[in-house]
């Protein structure tokens, strides 16, 4: 059972990893709600995201990004729990994000990025455990204008770090998409995998496999059991469909939908060991906004 949570959390730390990386390259700014009721069971999760990112061109193909990004996470709690449940109802997680990307001759495009984050329930005044340190290195081949290629490719290689995930070491990503003609494209790779199918360059629908979830400390901490609840995580994996519809080259709308593969929703102790395990019945997804992107 120990090694299938560290395969969990490996898993969920790479798609995770991936998403935050990515939407730094291409997403200028997004508004997102999803919804996770949970199964056998009258709670649920909520989450408002917004994200704004700022490229500042320094020379010919060379950024700095600046940006930033808000999630505010309401957990509808309404079974009854052998403990308090009163300050685990809103969670707060903010990212200030700092990237510097350049072009190679070749056509790689190298990137870094800093991420300080803040993660907490927020009842009281901020202290350093609720503050976190994310970072990464990327490199990304990215063929897909490229007229002289019958099957435009990207392919994006890399190592990231996050703090909230309770491993300390870096851990490599590798994602491959590939368009195979005008209807169908595919990406596969350890962080995402879809296969997607274009009505036309408006209209999108995909099949998918991912992740979501969040962690957080919790400020005033729960007695359960003799042992000290420091903080609240879920991860879950799931699959589903998915559709975009693209009003520009750059604004798009977004829905996915789904249902959990695999949920872990656990309060953990200070060394993140499990200490309460919450609801984990697999159960409905949803995921909906809008994005503006290069």
């Amino acid at each position: 059972m120990k090694n299938q949570t560290v395969k969990f959390i490996i898993v969920a730390f790479f798609i995770m990893a991936f998403q935050i990386t990515f939407a730094q390259l291409t997403d200028l700014a997004r508004l997102e709600y999803s919804y996770i009721p949970k199964g056998n069971s009258e709670d649920s999760f909520t989450r408002f995201r917004g994200l704004v990112n700022y490229p500042i061109k320094t020379k010919e193909d060379c950024y700095l990004v600046i940006g930033g990004e808000y999630s505010r996470i309401a957990l509808n709690i309404e079974d009854n729990y052998p403990f308090s449940t009163s300050n685990l109802r809103r969670l707060h997680v903010m990212d200030f994000n700092v990237a510097y990307t350049f072009k190679l001759k070749s056509g790689w495009r190298l990137g870094a990025k800093i991420s300080p984050r803040i993660a907490s329930t927020l009842t009281h005044k901020l202290s350093g455990d609720d503050f976190f340190l994310n970072g990464g290195v990327y490199a990304i081949n990215d063929r897909t204008k490229d007229e002289s290629k019958n099957k435009p490719y990207r392919l994006i290689l890399g190592l990231t770090y996050n703090s909230t995930t309770g491993i300390p070491l870096p851990l490599p990503f590798v994602s491959y998409y590939r368009r195979v003609n005008e209807k169908w494209s595919f990406n596969l790779g350890v962080p995402k995998t879809n296969v997607k199918y274009f009505f036309n360059e408006q209209s999108i629908i995909q099949t998918f496999v991912g992740i979501d979830g969040y962690s957080a400390n919790v400020q005033d901490s729960i007695a359960i059991g003799g042992k000290e609840v420091d903080n609240i995580s879920l991860s879950v994996i799931l699959s589903g469909l998915g559709y975009e519809y693209c009003f520009t080259d750059h604004l798009v709308w977004y829905a996915y939908s789904g249902y959990t593969i695999s949920m872990s929703n656990k309060l953990r102790d200070e060394n993140r060991d499990e200490v309460y395990k919450l609801d984990n019945v697999n159960t409905f997804y949803l995921r909906t906004g809008f994005k503006f992107k290069i």
